[in-house]
Parts: structure tokens; sequence; C-alpha cells
């Protein structure tokens, strides 16, 4: 075990490297930082002494050397737009992100798993064909369309639930929280089953084919020759056996709904690491867009290696693999 996890430490630092120089190398051609940061009357002179002190002459593996290592330290530099720290500008988005990426990935893995359980015990029921049916709206649909629809009826015809923003918000330390009263409930509501919509619907899909697949196996047919109730049989023993995959694709939509509540966000113009990342973009902010997409690059690292220990605790087939592998 300690080898497998130092293996993938070190995996996980090299794919961390790659991204952090894939995406300081491409953001350099966003465009010049510099332009969003004078004014139209500024000399020549005042902007090459600016670009002199942001260290933007400098070749790119100085810059990039200079990145990492502030990055080691948990500094990303200076944001060229606000003036501002970019740790401290993370750490005051990050509690928003994750309080609505948690949310939609409790709601997708809940409803997800006990859908496709119910559809994979009664695959031919009208109920059945109609959440099938019904699921392929959230794969079709873009997110922001759905989003787009939510605020018109929920918003605009009926009233019931705000069309942005985050609610009130309480503070602990640096972390902020829109859980503790009413309205902030009502604000994750329609971003929340946004973002979940589309794992939810993979998830689903999935767990309903290993139902399926896992119930027509031999030991099904023995577990019910044995006299086994059908609560036994459907999740002590058919439920257990789908789970390695189950946990792969959650794991990877887990970090997608990190990664991919950029487009949510921007639709309910929800406070958190998303939207800050659309709004460094238009001003060619290059240390909070390469330190916004390192941090996503490490939640699917951290993700990963979550969903790899986690096999061995669901399938005793590895334990023994691995068990053999060392004696041999």
């Amino acid at each position: 075990m300690i080898v497998f996890l130092l293996r993938r430490l070190l995996q996980s630092l090299a794919v961390m490297l790659a991204v952090a120089l894939i995406a300081f190398t491409l953001f350099r051609f966003v465009g010049d930082p510099i332009n969003g940061m004078v004014g139209q009357d500024a000399t020549q002179a005042e902007r090459e002494a600016l670009r002199q002190s942001l260290g933007l002459n400098d070749s790119v593996v100085v810059q990039f050397g200079r990145f990492v290592g502030r990055t080691v330290h948990g500094e990303f530099g200076l944001s060229y737009q606000l003036a501002r720290p970019v740790n401290q500008i993370i750490l005051e988005k990050m509690p928003a992100t994750l309080e609505l990426s948690f949310a939609a990935g409790v709601f997708a893995l809940v409803v997800g798993v006990t859908l496709g359980v119910f559809t994979g015990l009664r695959p031919r029921s009208v109920a059945s064909r109609l959440l099938l049916a019904g699921s392929l709206v959230g794969v079709s649909l873009p997110t922001f369309l759905i989003g787009i629809l939510l605020i018109l009826v929920f918003s605009v015809w009926l009233g019931w639930l705000p069309s942005y923003g985050r609610g009130p918000t309480v503070q602990f330390g640096w972390w902020s929280s829109g859980l503790f009263s009413i309205d902030g409930w009502r604000s994750l509501i329609m971003p929340a089953f946004t973002l979940a919509l589309y794992p939810m619907t993979l998830i689903i899909r999935l767990v309903r084919a290993e139902m399926l697949e896992v119930l027509r196996t031999d030991y099904i047919k023995f577990a019910r020759a044995r006299g086994l109730t059908n609560r036994a049989i459907n999740f002590g023993h058919a439920l257990k056996n789908t789970l390695v995959p189950v946990i792969t694709i959650t794991g990877v939509q887990v970090g997608s709904i990190i990664a991919f509540a950029v487009i949510t966000e921007t639709v309910f113009q929800w406070p958190g690491m998303g939207l800050m990342f659309i709004q460094a973009v238009s001003y060619a902010d290059i240390p909070v867009m390469s330190a916004y997409l390192v941090l996503v690059a490490l939640f699917f690292v951290l993700i990963s290696l979550v969903v790899d220990l986690l096999y061995y605790l669901v399938d005793p087939r590895l334990r023994i693999q691995r068990g053999g592998g060392h004696g041999r």
C-alpha cells in the first residue's frame, strides 16, 4: 500500500507540473494584460516600466520557474486586475464553489444511485421508461440553457427562487457559508440542480446497466435458490458489486463538477472561482487563470487518489491481487 501511494504521489506531482506548464504557456496568448491595467493616455515608456516591474519581459522559463516557486509556498503572485495576492482572492471565492459543488455532487449521487437501482430492478415499468427518457434531457441540453430555463420558470414566472447571487452569508474565519439562512438555501437550489443534472443522468444509466448485468450472473441465481430475500439480494449482493464502476464515474464527475462550475456560476452570477476565472479571462489576468487551472488539476488529482483508495475498501479482489503480487 505504501509503495502504491508513493507511486501515485509521484505521478500526481508530474501531472501537476505538466498542467502548470501548459496553463502558464497557453494563457500568455489570451491578450496583453498591460492594456487592462493602464489608461489610454499612458505612454510607451510607462507601459514598458510596468511590464518590467511585473517581470513580463523575462523568458517563459524564468516566469514559469518563478510561478512554480511561489506556488510551492502557497503564493500565486499578484492579480493584474485587482492588484491583490491571488491566494487571497481564491480563498475568498473557494467556499462558494465548494459549497455549490458539494451540494450538486451529493444530489447527483443520492438521486442518481436511487433512480438507477429503481430502473435496474424494474426495467420494463412505465416509470422506469419515463425516467430514462427524461434523463436524456440532462445529457442533451447544454448547462447554460438549463440554467436559463430554470431562471425563466422559477424566478421570472413563478417568483419562487432568486435568479442570481448566493444570498446572505456567515463568516467563519476565512470560510463564508450561505447555508445558515433560508435565503442562502433558496439561492443554492437552482445552481446546484443545474450543475448536478448531467452527472446525475450518467450515474442513473451506469447503475441501471450494472444492476441489469449483475442480476443475470450465476451467483445471484444461486442466492435466489438459497432462499435469500429480494432486499438482501438486490442491496446486499447486486448493488455492492456495481460500486466499483460507479465510484470511478462518480470520482471523475465530482472533479468535473468543480471544473465545469464555471458555466453555472456565470449563468447564476454565483460568486465562486468559476466566475472569478471568467472575469480574469476578460482582463487577461494570467496569475489568476494559471492558479485556477492548477487548483482544479489538484482537485482532480486528489479525487483520483481517493477513488483508488476506495477500490480497496469496496473490491476485496484488488487487495488479494496486491497481496499475491508482493508474495511472489
